[in-house]
């Protein structure tokens, strides 16, 4: 589960674009199709997303999406753990935009179900445009509720769900940014975030090890054990410059801490061109590098050393780059009358994840001396839209 999981906040960070800077005004009526793919490390994730926009009145639009994920999983955590699984995570959401004056008001709910795990999130936020729409302040609140299972085949060697395990999870997160409108050519943002989780964090799947020197590997596996509770906290600022020949240039920098010892840093810097009338590219550079977890160890010196334990690769210490292209052609159909214009676009990034302290076990015979894992991953999105 959380390997799976975890792939999917890579596949996110891959594909993630600086927020679009949005005055008081309801987002366009427009339809997206999309298609993605997540490959590496032993993890496939695809499948299709659907979203349609409408607005009514000049004052309130409405959004519903369903987003799919098939996921084909062999990672190192699952080779080494668990056995190989494909799995399907179905993602149903539907959200309101509220417009009055200077004011947006928007809320939403999402429901995403998978056969061990089920997450129900409603979000709301408060959008203000003031002195002349030069400077936006928006606050969020988002609230979600999940239940977590665990798989285990029966006779017949189908999945079912463990009667003998189930575990919830609370996660609370409250944001609010700034966006200042500099000069002519430049606009800054600032963002903070406090995220606050509780319960059942871990995975039911995932074991640390220990050394013993009795055992054929010089190792033993015992269950994860993480604490009931996170405190995260997450500040990013920002920088969109637009050149004289039409093109944008972006930067931003966030930092990431929490409760559990984890310190992050993130670097983005993006470039965008239009090409003739029809025409958009787009290049992109992220960097990324983590401290482990207080309570992180990719081989404990014997059973029971801290009261919680974790050998999740996702906790320990790694640097990730990742760098992306993506193009988009615009179009009208005059037979159409319909459709205002359409676009079909492109993106492909390939990241590279470096860890300092996870090794790889399926590698080596001597616990401890394996070799460090690596990870190369490619994310490809294929998308169609058009308003109306």
């Amino acid at each position: 589960m959380n390997a799976r999981r975890a792939s999917r906040v890579l596949l996110l960070a891959a594909l993630s674009l600086a927020p679009a800077l949005q005055a008081a005004v309801l987002p366009e009526d427009r339809a997206d199709v999309l298609y993605h793919r997540y490959d590496g490390g032993g993890v496939t994730i695809d499948g299709p997303s659907v979203l349609v926009r409408k607005s009514f009145a000049d004052k309130v639009s409405v959004s519903a999406n369903y987003y799919v994920d098939m996921v084909s999983s062999a990672s190192i955590d699952v080779v080494t753990t668990a056995s190989p699984y494909t799995e399907k995570r179905t993602q149903k959401s539907l959200s309101l935009d509220y417009l009055r004056n200077k004011t947006t008001y928007s809320l939403g709910y999402i429901d995403s179900t998978e056969s061990d795990y089920i997450a129900k999130t409603a979000f709301f936020s408060v959008s203000q445009d003031m002195f002349g729409d030069l400077t936006t302040i928006s606050f969020g609140f988002r609230r979600g509720q999940n239940d977590v299972f665990r798989n285990i085949k029966d006779a017949s060697g189908a999945r079912i769900r463990d009667p003998a395990f189930q575990a919830e999870s609370d996660t609370r997160s409250y944001s609010f940014s700034l966006t200042q409108v500099l000069t002519r050519d430049l606009v800054g943002t600032l963002a903070y975030e406090l995220m606050s989780d509780e319960g059942y964090l871990n995975s039911p799947y995932r074991s640390i090890r220990y050394a013993d020197a009795t055992a054929p590997m010089g190792f033993l596996l015992d269950p994860e054990r993480y604490p009931a509770t996170r405190t995260s906290n997450a500040a990013s600022a920002r920088l969109k410059y637009f050149l004289p020949w039409r093109a944008a240039l972006d930067g931003r920098y966030r930092f990431y801490s929490d409760t559990w010892g984890i310190r992050a840093h993130t670097g983005d810097l993006g470039y965008t061109q239009p090409l003739g009338g029809s025409w958009t590219f787009d290049a992109r550079y992220r960097y990324y590098t983590q401290d482990a977890a207080d309570f992180y160890r990719d081989l404990f010196p014997r059973r029971n050393t801290l009261n919680f334990q974790a050998r999740d690769k996702e906790l320990s210490t790694f640097t990730a780059h990742t760098i992306g292209i993506g193009a988009s052609w615009e179009f009208r159909v005059q037979r159409l009358p319909w459709l205002q214009k359409g676009s079909v676009s492109a993106r492909f990034d390939h990241m590279i994840v470096q860890y300092d302290d996870f090794r790889d076990i399926t590698r080596g015979t001597s616990a401890g001396a394996e070799p460090l894992y690596e990870l190369e991953a490619n994310v490809l999105q294929l998308f169609v839209s058009a308003w109306f």
